[in-house]
Parts: structure tokens; sequence; C-alpha cells
């Protein structure tokens, strides 16, 4: 294969990815060819023994389209967090494959291409769960926009998908190389089939699962009302002029339209109280007033809501710990929650999954001075609290708080499901990105979560898209994006403790467990021929 060939398939694998994504393209079935054309620049280089870094440009390449194709309105946030993320994902993409290039030289043959199933599952595994943690782009995530496909996330989650894309992919590349390079001639009626069945068997289980889903409409139901306010973050959401009771009374006028004497909660969206306040003195507060008198007004209505709230402490807490100026002590701030009713105390949970170069600066614990690059995108900035461990409300009904980016993370939401949550509510503010694939993507993932864990999601978005999802990944009801909007939904508990739900992404601890034997036995085995 020529050099210019090369660098055209390394484009064309990073152009069909973006295309398979929801909403940079959409058209799913190219994920199961998208990798194909760099799998034949990666086997090429090899058969020319190539040194193992040739391959590095190109599949930098496509990964870096791949993430510009995808998530461009990272830009509309902030630029330089967009560079970052542009620049950094894209070389650890490109080392997750750049691994199984180094193996697949070595080892050669059939063993050496599955050895791509363990080791990008295991990659994605690893990027879910570190300090760079960034798993937007999980091959997984592909199929949010086609739920009836993938009902067996259930016992799966999105690393199943993520195995399914792979399978699939390492079929097609070898049925074009029997096909189109004349090698194995005879196996290509046989790798039509096998490759029809890898696409149409995980496709025929998903709409049996559907179909024989139990019907839940005996299960305990609860009215909810979700509640956009459509604040705009930049111009009017965190201004030093604007007033919390007056962005407060903007969402109760709006949630006074839907609430009834039967409903049971209302949810407001991430940072709702976008000014911040010392949690154990929140009574303190003249906005707490306001809260007050409108539990009194709802009567047996709950209200679930974002705020941005610190706590103090006589030592250092955590790493997000910072000195209080001229005075002894520490503080910390916190994306939080806050659940509130009228016969119990108010109680937080803060946000645990943070956004990187916003909420948390990578590695600030070993190098402070990092702190002071951290990205303001309105409330507070630098390094975060957070809660040690997935927590639940448990209240009249078990509520599942999941703040914005912890909605993309399944083992997080299944560890809250396994608690208990009768449903999962997220709170979230997708404004920053604009009218920009990020919020739908973003809700679309929302789906995801509903079916790893057979629970209904209420989602409540400040500028959109606010909605309900049934445990199926159906959407009920969704609002129009940057439009002030209320929605109310009777939901059913959701009973079933899933698969998932139990055992969380265990194929990426297995690919895990299995990646070090396999590169140790790569590292000592003679480099082989294809």
């Amino acid at each position: 294969m020529p050099i210019y060939q090369r660098y055209l398939f390394s484009i064309l694998s990073g152009i069909l990815l973006t295309l398979s994504f929801p909403y940079s393209g959409s058209i799913t079935p190219l994920i199961f060819i998208a990798l194909v054309p760099l799998l034949l620049v990666e086997e090429g280089l090899i058969e020319k023994n190539k040194n193992r870094f040739h391959f590095y440009p190109h599949s930098y390449i496509t990964f870096l389209i791949y993430n510009l194709g995808t998530t461009w309105w990272i830009y509309n946030s902030t630029d330089v967090g967009a560079y970052m993320a542009f620049i950094f994902n894209s070389l650890l993409m490109t080392w997750g494959f750049q691994i199984y290039h180094m193996i697949h030289r070595k080892i050669g043959g059939r063993q050496g291409i599955l050895s791509l199933i363990i080791v990008w599952t295991a990659f994605e595994w690893i990027h879910f769960n570190w300090e760079l943690s960034w798993p937007w782009l999980a091959f997984g995530n592909v199929f949010s926009i086609r739920i009836n496909w993938v009902q067996w996330y259930e016992y799966t989650g999105v690393l199943g998908g993520t195995i399914w894309v792979l399978v699939g992919n390492i079929l097609f590349f070898k049925f074009y190389k029997s096909l189109f390079l004349k090698e194995n001639r005879k196996e290509t009626y046989k790798l039509i089939s096998i490759a029809a069945g890898v696409l149409v068997i995980p496709i025929v289980i998903s709409i049996l699962i559907l179909n024989s889903l139990p019907d839940n409409s005996n299960h305990k139901s609860y009215e909810v009302v979700v509640v956009q306010p459509n604040i705009d973050p930049y111009n009017e959401k965190f201004d030093p002029n604007a007033t919390v009771d007056k962005q407060l009374q903007q969402m109760f006028e709006l949630a006074n339209q839907k609430v009834s004497s039967k409903t049971d909660l209302v949810i407001c969206p991430e940072t709702a109280i976008s000014q911040g306040f010392v949690e154990n003195e929140l009574k303190d507060y003249t906005f707490y007033q306001l809260l007050e008198n409108q539990l009194k007004t709802w009567g047996k209505t709950d209200l679930l809501i974002g705020a941005s709230t610190y706590q103090l402490f006589e030592k250092k807490n955590s790493r997000a710990s910072i000195k209080i100026p001229n005075a002894e002590g520490y503080f910390e701030s916190y994306n939080s929650s806050l659940y509130m009713s009228k016969k119990n105390k108010a109680t937080f949970i803060h946000k645990s999954k943070l956004v990187l170069g916003v909420e948390k600066i990578p590695f600030s614990q070993y190098f402070p001075f990092l702190e002071e690059y951290s990205i303001n995108n309105g409330g507070t900035t630098g390094t975060l609290g957070i809660e040690p461990h997935p927590k639940i409300y448990k209240r009249k009904m078990d509520v599942a708080p999941i703040v914005c980016y912890e909605s993309i993370y399944g083992e997080f939401v299944a560890k809250q499901s396994k608690q208990g949550a009768d449903f999962l509510a997220i709170l979230t503010n997708d404004g920053w990105w604009g009218n920009s694939p990020g919020h739908k993507q973003h809700f679309s993932f929302a789906k995801l979560r509903a079916i790893e864990n057979r629970k209904w999601v209420a989602r409540s978005a400040n500028t959109g898209i606010s909605g309900f999802i049934d445990e199926k990944g159906h959407i009920i009801q969704q609002s129009t994006y940057w439009t002030p909007d209320a929605l109310k939904q009777t939901i059913r508990k959701g009973n079933k403790t899933t698969v998932y739900a139990i055992f969380g992404d265990y194929l990426g601890v297995f690919a895990f467990i299995l990646l070090f034997p396999l590169i140790v036995w790569s590292f000592f085995k003679k480099n082989k021929n294809l």
C-alpha cells in the first residue's frame, strides 16, 4: 500500500467513525466498517516490516478526525479546553490502538488481530475510571439512537456494544481481504455468513428482550414535574447582578403550571441555585424562605434542585480543600443536588464525576500549581469536592440524583440503581454548548442508562433537552431546546435489578485482567509473519 493510500485510508476511518456517531451523521451501520481502512493500513505496515511507530501518525489522524467531527461543539464552551480535549484525547485513543499494533506485530495471525478486542475494551474501561476520564466517545455509545438494537445492555452495558463493534470490524476486515485482495477466497461465503450473524443476532436478541419485558403497570407510580427555566449560563445565570430569588421564582412559575395535588416531586436543573452557600447555614440565606414557602404551597410535593454549595473544615479534608483567606480553617466547593420536603431536613449529595478543566484539574494533588489553569465557565472553578461513593436519596421515593457529566458513566449510575433507586433523576445544564450536537448526544446517552438499569429517567436541563424516558429507553416526552418549559409525567417504579446494575463494567475488568498476560506473551514472542 503506497504512503498516500495509507493516509487516505486513515482519513476515511476517521470520517466513517464520525458519520456513525449520534448527531454527527447518525449513520449507525457505518460503525461496523469504520475501522476497516485503519486495520488495512496497520496490517500493511506489518507486512512491510515497518518500524512499529510508523503506524502512530495514521491512527492519530483517524482519532483526531473522530474527536473533531463528533465533539467540535466543546469549542462553544471553551476554546482552550476544546484544544486540550481534541489533542490529548486523540493522543490517548491513538496509544490504545498503538498497543494493539505492537501486540499484533509480535503475535501475528488470527490471535494477533483478535487481541484488538481485549486491548480496546480494556482501554475504554481504563478511560472510564482514571484521572483523565472522558468516556463520551466509547464505541458502544453509538447505539444510543438505536435503542431497539441494544436492549441487551441490561446485561453488558456500553462495553458490550464496543465489543460488538470490534468483532464486526474484524469480520468485515477479513471479508474485504478475502474478496478484494483475493486472500483465502474460499472463506468468502463463510465470512459473509458469520458477519451477517454477528450483525443480525444481537438485534434479534434485543427485539426478543424488548418484547418479553414484563408489564410494570402495576408498579408503584409517581407524578414528577421537570423544569427547564432556560436561563442563559453565559449572560444571565451567573451574572453577579442577577438574584437567585428571581431565577427561582422563574422556575417555580413554570413548575406551578404543571404541579397538581398528586405531584410527588419537582426537579430543577444543575446549579439552579447558582449563588454558592454554606450547606449547614442554608436557613440563613434569603432564598431559603422562598424554597420553604413554595414547599408549603405545594403540600405533599418534594423538591430536587441543583445548587452550588460549600462546606467548612478545621483541617484540610481533601485535594479540593482551600485555605480560608485571613482566617482559620478550609472550605470546599461542590456541585450539589439538594432534596427538600416539608417533613424532612434538607439533604445534599455532591457530584462525583467532575468535568475536566472546569471542575477538576487532573493530577493537581501532585502538582498544586495546575489549579491556576482551571477554566471559568461561571460558578465555582478549580477542583471541586466529591462524594466518595455514589449515593441516592431515600425518602418517600428513592431517587438517584445524577448531575450532568455523571450521566455518561454507566457503572456509576448502576451503583446508584443497585442501592434501590426507584428512578433516575438527571439534573444538567447543557447551555454551554449552544444549539449543537452536544446537548442532543447528552440526552441520547440517558436512554442507555434507562436500559442498563431498567429504570425511568426524569431529566431536567436548564436550556434543554428535558424530558422523560421509560425503562426501555423510549422517549415519552421531551422539550424543545432553548425554550422555557415544564413537563409532567407519571412514571413507574423500577423494581428490577439488572445484571449490569449488579456487576457493572465486568467486561472491562475481564479485558483489563487479560491485557497483562497478553502483553507479556507478545513481549517474549518473536515477530511472526502474517
